[in-house]
């Protein structure tokens, strides 16, 4: 198989002691490409980093919205000036998080509409972050759509109404390790039912491990699982769903 984890983390600290067995196994398990998001200017930094030493790992750069109380002024030119890198595809991840509410929301959207017209000036897909914000950030990505050279809603929680609005709008669906979890019974249903050209997988590592390693450190080697139960429930091979959502990642991110 031939697999694009389209959301890593993997210049998280929990990958610090054993970082280049991590890319081994992920190369060992067919995984062709990683994309690796920042969520501050400093991690953003890291993913730019790690895409110029690491022929596989491209990079996402923004503020996620648990950090947005924290941009500073000039975050904005200075997420601009991370983005041209060559290698860098995206601006993400982006969003609402009103389960932790780290920031204010009247701040969180303001730093996530910010971001979404620094990426429209670009010309760069988004990675929208969404959780328990449903309602607000499919307002805000209805203004501000036009425009914009897509994106994908990331580590997908929402509903099938949700996804079917998502994808009129441009929005990829990408689904993470809870659509192996044996209760995850609205995921699995929408793994099922989703148009394959709008289907992307990830692992969102080191968060989020599938079902096999539920509670321990994910990282990407572990993605083949996700690809495994997406196959299983479209009833379909798991290297057709591994190359049609490598081929859809590659669209969206402009990667040849």
């Amino acid at each position: 198989m031939s697999i694009f984890d389209t959301h890593a983390h993997l210049d998280d600290s929990a990958f610090a002691g054993d970082f280049n067995k991590v890319l081994e196994r992920a190369r060992a398990a067919g995984v062709a490409l990683i994309l690796n998001v920042g969520f501050d200017l400093e991690s953003s930094a890291a993913a730019v980093g790690l895409a110029g030493k690491y022929r596989e790992i491209y990079a996402a750069v923004g503020i996620h919205p648990h950090e947005a109380a924290g941009a500073g002024p000039d975050y904005l030119a200075e997420l601009e000036r991370l983005a041209a890198h060559h290698k860098a595809v995206a601006i993400g991840e982006i969003g609402l998080d009103y389960y932790r509410d780290l920031s204010p929301r009247r701040v969180q959207k303001k730093v996530f509409l910010e971001q979404l017209e620094l990426a429209k000036k670009l010309g760069k897909p988004v990675i929208i972050h969404d959780r328990d914000a449903h309602g607000d950030v499919m307002d805000i990505l209805r203004r501000a759509a036009p425009g914009l050279a897509g994106g994908v809603m990331h580590c997908y929680s929402g509903s099938w109404e949700m996804a079917r609005e998502s994808i009129s709008l441009g929005f990829y669906i990408s689904l993470a390790g809870p659509v192996t979890y044996p209760n995850a019974v609205r995921l699995k249903d929408l793994a099922a039912r989703l148009p394959e050209e709008y289907l992307l997988v990830e692992t969102d590592a080191p968060y989020l491990a599938p079902q096999a390693f539920r509670g321990k450190r994910n990282e990407p080697a572990f993605v083949v699982h996700t690809v495994g139960e997406i196959a299983r429930l479209r009833k379909k091979d798991p290297e057709y769903i591994a190359k049609i959502t490598a081929e859809n990642g590659r669209r969206l991110f402009r990667i040849d």
